[in-house]
C-alpha cells in the first residue's frame, strides 16, 4: 500500500466523525515533503480556519502515533477553495453547469486538455462541452481537473456559501 493510500485509511474515519470529507490528499516535496489535506463539510457549508486546526489536531494525533511517513513532513489543511479541484466522480456532477479544466493522461479525440462547461456524468465517464461540441472523458483518464473562477461560479459561490 503506498503513503496516500495508508495515510487515507488511516485519517479519514476521524475525518467522517468530525463532519468533514477528504476531497483531496497529496504528498509533495522531496528534501523536507508536504502532506497537503483537502478537507470539505459533508453537509457543504463553507470551511474556516478553525475548520482546518480542528481537523489538522485529529490528523497530527494520528499520524503521530502510526507514523506513515518515515521522513519529517509538514502538514498542511485546507478547503478545496472557490476554483475547486475535481477528484470524485461525483464532483463533476455535483458542478454540472459550471465552467472546468480537464488534462487527461492519454489523448482522447486527439487531445489532452478540455476547457468547457461540465454536463455532468454517464456511469464513469464525465461529459463536458467544448466549443466544437460534447466530449466525454472515461474518470480513470482524467489525470487533473479543477473548476475555472467565473461569475457564476463566483455567485453560486456566495449564494451557497461553499457551494
Amino acid at each position: 500500500m503506498d503513503v496516500i493510500s495508508r495515510v487515507r485509511r488511516l485519517i479519514e474515519p476521524a475525518i467522517g466523525d468530525l463532519g468533514f470529507e477528504i476531497v483531496r490528499l497529496q504528498l509533495a516535496g522531496k528534501n523536507r515533503p508536504c502532506m497537503q489535506v483537502m478537507v470539505e463539510h459533508k453537509n457543504g457549508r463553507a470551511i474556516t480556519v478553525d475548520d482546518c486546526a480542528q481537523v489538522s489536531r485529529a490528523i497530527s494525533a494520528i499520524l503521530d502515533v502510526e507514523d506513515p511517513i518515515k521522513s519529517a513532513y509538514t502538514l498542511e489543511v485546507s478547503s478545496p477553495g472557490i476554483d475547486r479541484p475535481l477528484v470524485r466522480i461525483g464532483d463533476f456532477q455535483r458542478f454540472r453547469g459550471f465552467q472546468a479544466r480537464i488534462e487527461t493522461n492519454r489523448p482522447i479525440d486527439g487531445r489532452r486538455r478540455f476547457k468547457g462547461r461540465l454536463l455532468g456524468v454517464e456511469g464513469n465517464r464525465v461529459r463536458i462541452e467544448v466549443e466544437g461540441g460534447e466530449v466525454t472523458l472515461p474518470h480513470p483518464d482524467i489525470q487533473r481537473a479543477k473548476l475555472v473562477l467565473t461569475d457564476d461560479l463566483i455567485a453560486a459561490s456566495e449564494e451557497n456559501k461553499g457551494l
